[in-house]
């Protein structure tokens, strides 16, 4: 595919302290820019990051056509940078497209542009331990009308940015009751962007409460688990791995899928089932609940240290090393970063 490549004269990397990262605040030289227009993709270049013109009449303003994927680039063993799973979110943003009525792109366009962005602004990618490129897709409807309908344009930007960890401090969580984030025949298992401006709210009013983030339930009685914040959630319970089965009102995480994964091949019990309020509940009354943490490409694997419920608060056991997660972790980052043979066919190496 034929990527134009319009290079910035001065790159700003200087300016940055890769030491001292704060997550989603600095960005890359360059952003891959792509159109869809008369039914096709066409013209993807390669342009110094930066703002663009749009509208006052654009469409994804007024009716909410707009998606997104996050994922990561790592600085691998080999010299060389390294991409996880990223078909699968490829994938999975042409779910969401499908879902909020958009066209789907094309993949050689996505994997090459993709490749060639990160190509091009690999000196960005982190090398200090815990640290990535973070890389954000969006894809937006374009048209210039007023009207209710499915645009005829969109356009779809990648853009990355250096980042340390989402998380820095063991997480304090509200099970949610009253507000909803996603139900069954809805948009809950797509990445579209109203889905998180929904969040802010409740979220917020548990932020006002000391909570980081929430952890949701259903929409029908708030009597099962779904996710928390912009994470799926997971629970080690008397030793067997347990997590929220995926539904229509679930996001499903590429780095859940990975967690999953591995467990089973580490001959752990693994359990993806709906899990109810009041087992989460008893579990941590009783101490049979050793650990909770949310899973997400952002938020990598956080532990989460409080949960709190009707006004109650449960404390869970300090992490010990030898704690799942912590091996986990480990495991994950050291098959991200090129130290462990890749069996899976998760990794991409940017050549």
């Amino acid at each position: 595919m034929n990527i134009s490549i319009n290079s910035v004269k001065q790159s700003r990397i200087e300016q940055v302290d890769f030491t001292n990262l704060p997550f989603g605040k600095v960005f890359s030289d360059h952003m891959l820019v792509a159109d869809y227009a008369l039914g096709k993709w066409s013209d993807p270049k390669i342009l110094p990051f930066g703002k663009f013109e749009i509208s006052p009449s654009m469409t994804a303003l007024h009716h909410g056509q707009s998606i997104f994927e996050g994922m990561k680039a790592y600085w691998g063993k080999s010299d060389k940078p390294l991409l996880f799973r990223p078909k699968d979110n490829f994938r999975r943003l042409n779910l969401s497209a499908n879902r909020m009525c958009m066209p789907e792109i094309d993949e050689l366009l996505f994997m090459e542009g993709l490749m060639t962005l990160v190509k091009l602004d690999q000196n960005w990618i982190p090398k200090t331990e815990g640290n990535s490129l973070y890389i954000r897709p969006i894809y937006f409807s374009n048209d210039e009308v007023i009207g209710i309908k499915p645009a005829d344009n969109y356009r779809l930007i990648i853009f990355t940015c250096p980042t340390s960890a989402y998380y820095s401090d063991p997480l304090r969580v509200k099970i949610e009751t009253r507000y909803v984030r996603g139900s069954h025949g809805g948009v809950g298992f797509a990445k579209a962007a109203g889905n998180y401006g929904g969040a802010m709210l409740p979220t917020k009013l548990a932020n006002d409460q000391g909570f980081h983030q929430l952890l949701w339930t259903d929409a029908y009685n708030h009597e099962y688990l779904e996710e928390s914040g912009s994470m799926n959630v997971m629970f080690l319970i008397n030793n067997t791995l347990v997590t929220p089965s995926l539904s229509e009102s679930k996001l499903a995480g590429i780095t859940r899928d990975s967690v999953l994964t591995i467990a089973k091949e580490w001959g752990m019990n693994v359990e993806d089932r709906p899990v109810s309020v009041l087992e989460l509940i008893e579990a941590a009354k009783n101490g049979s609940l050793q650990e909770a943490f949310g899973t997400g490409t952002a938020a990598n694997l956080a532990p989460i240290k409080t949960i709190g419920h009707a006004d109650k608060f449960y404390d869970l056991p300090d992490l010990k090393p030898d704690s799942f997660i912590n091996r986990m972790s480990k495991y994950l980052m050291d098959l991200k970063t090129g130290v462990l043979e890749d069996h899976h066919n998760w990794i991409v190496e940017v050549n």
